[in-house]
């Protein structure tokens, strides 16, 4: 929840004057920006998506917003299950498999986010608490898991300055490429970014690992400075 229509236009035209990129790059933006975002970025290299989307296609569900209306925005990509929106407002691992579907239902790309807090971690119960994520989502889209994106973010690396190590990750990333490929003729091709604490200075050790292709970027986001030097360590 950041932003301002100041602030965006400021980000958005730093982040056309570096682009393209060697890599896919899409801003996520809080949903009453979409459309001054998809204006600013029509036409170019960088896609957009939304932070989050309904579970229900219509109906009375006052504040939500449905997959159909950001898809009218021309949204590519929409972010689900991000772990504030399961430790804030208890979101379900079946809640976030069905807002994944309703993404897929609607043409949208959706980002489906799954990570461990840092109790959970120091009980080495971090491949049971992702795998049991994730099975909720791969058991309710079968095949249509191929055609999302999954993000791990540990929890406890979130905003903290506390980043896993490339070597943590790269593990977490394996497990979840196992799991993908167990659950899906091609999964093991589906696209596994990390999102925790990326900056510039950690990106390129992080993006180098085998299973992790790319970033989920947080804090770093909100200027387009570091945010361009994450981008080009992508590539």
């Amino acid at each position: 929840m950041n932003g301002s229509r100041a602030a965006n236009a400021a980000l958005l035209d730093a982040l056309k004057a570096a682009s393209p990129f060697a890599a896919d790059v899409a801003v996520c933006a809080p949903a009453p920006y979409l459309g001054q975002v998809g204006t600013a970025l029509k036409g170019g290299a960088i896609a957009w998506g939304a932070q989050d989307c309904s579970s229900h296609a219509f109906g009375a569900f006052t504040g939500e917003v449905s997959a159909a209306m950001l898809a009218e925005f021309g949204c590519r990509f929409v972010i689900v299950g991000h772990s504030e929106r399961r430790a804030m407002h208890g979101e379900s691992d079946r809640l976030v498999a069905e807002k994944a579907q309703q993404a897929l239902a609607n043409g949208l790309t959706p980002i489906v986010c799954v990570g461990e807090t840092l109790a959970e971690r120091e009980a080495n119960q971090t491949d049971a608490i992702v795998g049991r994520q994730l099975a909720a989502v791969t058991d309710l889209l079968g095949a249509g898991i191929e055609k999302t994106i999954l993000a791990y973010e540990p929890v406890w690396a979130i905003g903290t300055g506390r980043t896993a190590t490339p070597a943590q990750a790269q593990a977490v990333h394996a497990h979840l490429r196992t799991a993908l490929a167990a659950a899906s003729p091609h999964g093991k091709d589906i696209c596994i970014l990390y999102g925790g604490s990326v900056k510039p200075d950690n990106a390129a050790s992080l993006f180098t690992e085998a299973d992790i292709d790319g970033g989920l970027i947080g804090g770093a986001s909100l200027n387009a400075e570091p945010f361009v030097a994450i981008c080009k360590a992508a590539a």
